[in-house]
């Protein structure tokens, strides 16, 4: 279960227990709703309550993967050859360096996330290919991630870097300085560089954020963000159109709207 700490440093005990399958992991959830395997009961169980109430979940979730995956082709047709992936979650076809290495194919690819047991579904579902890393690590300490990279010699910085906040930053809560991390990596990045974020939105239907932010004190807990929040994040980066906007207005100008809102951004820094 998750550790209990006095004052403010008790948001940081959200950690997840590497070897706990009844435990709740965000990362697996997710791989339950887009039709993965690596998920338990407890995932399941906390996926079919959240479906019961938010069917359109599942919808959601495949508009926001497909997002991501635009914002890769995005950066790669720019010239970008690296890619960060914070929060990445358990990998799922196509994957980040799947699209990249479609542009080039000794792209770089850093898949970074703090639960143990993804880092470890990830290093073995990637072995093989040079160039792809499976790294662990909490972007609530994201210099401690920035010296890693470094150390390792996993990402050149004097190079343009594509960094992915995908339906991470709303686990991050306020008081844990979500700006400040986003602003962290951004002060790393040579000019050239994108940033893509998506985010759970505040304009969601209230009955949903109910049911989503109704998870305190777990690894799943999430803070969903308005739209001039979430835009506020990426400071010192130069927006594309059409800006902080639900994630489907990335993909196609006929996907429906629903009741759950994901903000999706993506910028380039000058």
């Amino acid at each position: 279960m998750v550790e209990e700490a006095e004052g403010p440093a008790s948001e940081r005990a959200r950690t997840p227990h590497p070897f706990d399958p009844g435990e709740l992991s965000s990362a697996r959830v997710y791989d339950y709703l887009l039709g993965g395997k690596d998920h338990y009961e407890a995932d399941r169980e906390v996926a079919g309550r959240m479906l019961a109430r938010v069917p359109e979940l599942k919808t959601l979730v495949w508009f926001t993967r497909g997002f991501v995956l635009k914002a890769v082709e995005m950066a790669a047709e720019a010239g970008i050859r690296q890619f960060l992936d914070l929060g990445s979650g358990i990998p799922v076809s196509p994957a980040v360096h799947e699209v990249a290495r479609k542009f080039e194919p000794s792209a770089r690819v850093v898949y970074v996330d703090y639960d143990p047991i993804v880092v470890t579904h990830s290093t073995a579902l990637l072995a093989g290919p040079p160039g792809i890393t499976a790294l662990l690590g909490d972007i609530r300490c994201p210099g401690d991630i920035l010296d890693q990279l470094d150390r390792d010699a996993l990402i050149d910085f004097d190079e343009p870097v594509a960094v992915l906040f995908s339906g991470v930053l709303h686990y991050v809560m306020d008081d844990e300085g979500p700006a400040d991390i986003v602003a962290t990596f951004r002060d790393r990045l040579t000019p050239g560089s994108y940033v893509a974020i998506s985010h759970g939105s505040l304009d969601s239907d209230p009955q949903i954020l109910q049911v989503l932010m109704g998870t305190k004190d777990s690894p799943a807990q999430v803070a969903f963000r308005s739209t001039a929040q979430t835009q506020s994040f990426l400071a010192g980066f130069e927006l594309f159109e059409p800006g902080v906007v639900p994630v489907q207005q990335w993909l196609r100008p006929d996907l429906p709207d629903t009741r759950m809102v994901m903000l999706g951004a993506i910028g380039r820094k000058p």
